[in-house]
């Protein structure tokens, strides 16, 4: 026992020596609180902020930015959640979120699947798929409002000269969203590509080798060799646009603006529409605290399903 404690007294640092730092450590650690600050303050004010900012705004009530807000407790949530209205923009943001999702992920994987093929012209292939994705959101839908127009559309031109009619891609609940989920896939489904596409470059040979020598098909080395190394991958991939999609307000926005009526309204244009037309600060503010809750809860959830450490 005497010799294990000598021992152990020898291997332990004194705590002088522990707080020791050199002036080369000094210089990396100012280093590093120089680079981190200014993002830091960027964050907070940015957005810790105004979110803070949004939640105690949904406690009261006003009708303008510059009008005396009165504290109304949970009224604007009570309200909200016994307004159907609500209930429905909720159900359409998750079904935009998950059918873009799943259409953006499917799309992706096999667009990056086949770009990391060998061919001639690949790398000119490579960039021209990233070109939806570098595009404006207002130039994309603009692009696609024209192209999709009744009258003068060259879908409906083209479907025009073969006899068969025009269709209102937007006239209709089902063509508004279809058309909105059709424009939205061809405009993000380049980020699941490229980022794939990128992790694919770190799966070793030498396991498809191995898999090929057991006599595995394309199909099962996709899926007992490919996906399973890079499911960390798609696990952040599904994650970060689950979360953008269904916050995504710009595209819907400016294809639909919630129409026709409240058909493809979901909670951020509903947040939208009872802050800058309804003139409801509060009601608003509640509607987005509600969406940043329920993606809390979500990632919250997501992460105890798969976590961090299983992928590391």
């Amino acid at each position: 026992m005497a010799t294990l404690r000598r021992s152990a007294s020898v291997a332990l640092p004194s705590p002088a020596r522990v707080a020791r730092v050199g002036p080369l450590e000094r210089r990396e650690r100012k280093l590093f609180l120089a680079f981190l600050t200014p993002g830091l303050v960027l964050s907070i004010g940015a957005i810790f902020l105004p979110v803070l900012y949004a939640i105690q705004l949904s406690f009261y009530h006003a009708e303008s930015f510059i009008a005396t807000p009165r504290f109304v407790g949970l009224a604007n949530y009570v309200q909200m959640f016994a307004d159907p209205r609500y209930w429905q923009a909720f159900l359409h943001g998750l079904v935009y979120a998950v059918s873009t999702v799943c259409l953006q992920v499917l799309i992706g994987i096999g667009i990056a699947l086949l770009l990391h093929l060998e061919f001639h012209g690949r790398n000119w292939l490579r960039g021209a798929a990233m070109a939806p994705y570098i595009l404006p959101t207002v130039i994309v839908v603009y692009i696609w409002k024209w192209v999709l127009d009744v009258n003068h559309g060259l879908i409906n031109t083209a479907l025009s000269g073969l006899g068969l009619g025009t269709v209102e891609w937007f006239g209709t609940p089902l063509m508004a969203w279809l058309s909105t989920i059709f424009v939205s896939v061809w405009h993000w489904t380049p980020f699941v590509t490229i980022t794939f596409l990128a992790a694919l470059q770190t799966v070793s040979d030498d396991l498809y080798d191995a898999a090929a020598v057991d006599g595995a098909n394309a199909w099962q080395r996709l899926l007992y060799v490919t996906l399973p190394v890079l499911k960390p991958v798609l696990v952040v991939i599904i994650m970060l646009r689950s979360i953008f999609m269904f916050n995504k307000f710009d595209i819907v926005w400016l294809l639909t603006a919630g129409g026709p009526l409240t058909a493809t309204e979901h909670l951020p244009i509903l947040a939208y529409q009872k802050t800058f037309r309804m003139f409801d600060l509060g009601g608003g503010a509640a509607v987005a605290t509600s969406i940043f809750i329920f993606l809390t809860l979500l990632i919250w959830i997501y992460f105890r399903l798969f976590p961090i450490e299983e992928h590391g």
